[in-house]
């Protein structure tokens, strides 16, 4: 389904990366800096944030990825289907969800963000770094969908069930060792 000539049908984005390697290295390390480092929050609440945000945008290839990531950090699948499926009903944490809903707002109507979303998270005691953190994530994935969807990239069979290996591989490193371990950035 790959929409440039120079890739297989069957393109992953790794394929894309090696046809086209002018600013991988810096977007892989952003994807480190926003999704790994420290932050007041939680590496699988970014994770499921990237998931949410990726399936919003219906981009199957980064909602799979994200749903996988999440999951690897410990966020139940069955949580993530339940936010798509009723996100009022779902079982999440207050203020995860209303991060979710702010994510949700910047997603798909981002002109019409005001104060009063920032505050509302505010009110839930998230810092002004973590609303940062939370925006960066959005951000992100607004990109990182646009890139994936017009390359035609589509999910693989790695993101239907992963064993317990391929979930720590997950947990292990980053994005740039990812990058790296593929062959596309140099160590």
């Amino acid at each position: 389904m790959a929409n440039f000539p120079s890739l297989s049908e069957e393109a992953h984005l790794r394929d894309f990366f090696h046809q086209f390697q002018r600013g991988v290295s810096s977007l892989l390390q952003l994807h480190d800096d926003i999704l790994r480092k420290n932050s007041e929050l939680s590496v699988a609440d970014r994770e499921l944030i990237a998931a949410w945000v990726s399936g919003l945008n219906q981009c199957r290839f980064c909602f799979g990825a994200h749903r996988v990531m999440a999951h690897a950090f410990g966020i139940s699948t069955d949580l993530i289907d339940a936010l798509f499926a009723d996100f009022e009903a779902a079982p999440v944490r207050p203020e995860l969800k209303a991060m979710l809903r702010y994510a949700r707002k910047l997603t798909l109507e981002p002109e019409r963000i005001v104060k009063a979303d920032a505050q509302a998270l505010f009110e839930h005691g998230l810092s002004e770094n973590a609303v940062y953190d939370l925006v960066l994530v959005v951000s992100l994935y607004a990109f990182m969908s646009r890139l994936v969807q017009a390359a035609g990239i589509i999910p693989g069979a790695e993101y239907e069930a992963p064993d317990d290996a391929a979930l720590e591989q997950r947990r292990q490193g980053g994005y740039v060792a990812w990058g790296i371990r593929e062959g596309f950035i140099e160590n």
